[in-house]
């Protein structure tokens, strides 16, 4: 990696989960369990049912909520509210990762198809209140989900930042397809490197890559 990958970037994207933390948190774990819980008691299904129908949403739809919404016209709200009410308490301030985005020039925001009170909540936790420009959640793209290349493009028109000087950094590699093909620059944030023509860059310590790049 040169830093001269980055050296056109003006807005960080950052993903929130398994992003801005680390998945040994396995805070989604716990927001699993609820989404299986929230679809048995909506559609009335059994357990292996729900799972399996979260999964198959989650394959097909980009997320489970989008799949709900799109086939049993669900309310979003009760939704997210119920599977984002989980403990933080496997979380840590990380003052590295703090000092090293705002050390970034541009904007900095965050980008989750979770909701944004859930992302703020993590955010304060992490100990990087303030450290973010602005904080968009699934709602903010009304309610299309990433991997949908329309929900990065009603994010960043929203945000008045164009994707040929912008930067994604993202745990998920399917969630990197869409912004690679709009001209942004992309990171892949997770343990294991994978290999794809649509990631530019791999992680598996956001803080230091970031700090290597100032």
């Amino acid at each position: 990696m040169s830093n001269t990958d980055f050296s056109h970037i003006h807005t960080w994207v950052f993903d929130l989960d398994n992003t801005l933390y680390p998945p040994s948190a396995r805070l989604f774990d716990q927001i699993e369990v609820r989404m299986t819980r929230f679809v048995m008691e909506t559609l009335r299904v059994t357990h292996a049912e729900a799972d399996k129908l979260r999964h198959h949403y989650w394959r097909e739809h980009g997320t489970t909520l989008a799949g709900l919404m799109r086939l049993h016209d669900l309310d979003p709200g009760p939704y997210l509210q119920a599977v984002h009410d989980i403990s933080l308490d496997h979380l840590e301030p990380d003052a590295a990762l703090n000092a090293a985005i705002r050390a970034l020039p541009g904007r900095k925001i965050v980008y989750t198809n979770g909701s944004a009170p859930y992302a703020e909540r993590v955010i304060t936790v992490r100990g990087l209140t303030g450290t973010f420009d602005a904080v968009y959640g699934v709602e903010h793209a009304g309610y299309r989900p990433k991997p949908e290349a329309e929900a990065f493009e009603i994010i960043l028109r929203q945000d008045g930042s164009a994707p040929q000087t912008a930067a994604m950094f993202e745990d998920d590699p399917r969630n990197l397809a869409a912004p690679h093909a709009m001209g942004m620059r992309t990171v892949h944030v997770a343990p294991e490197r994978i290999e794809a023509a649509h990631i530019h860059h791999h992680t598996d310590d956001l803080g230091g890559f970031l700090a290597g790049l100032v």
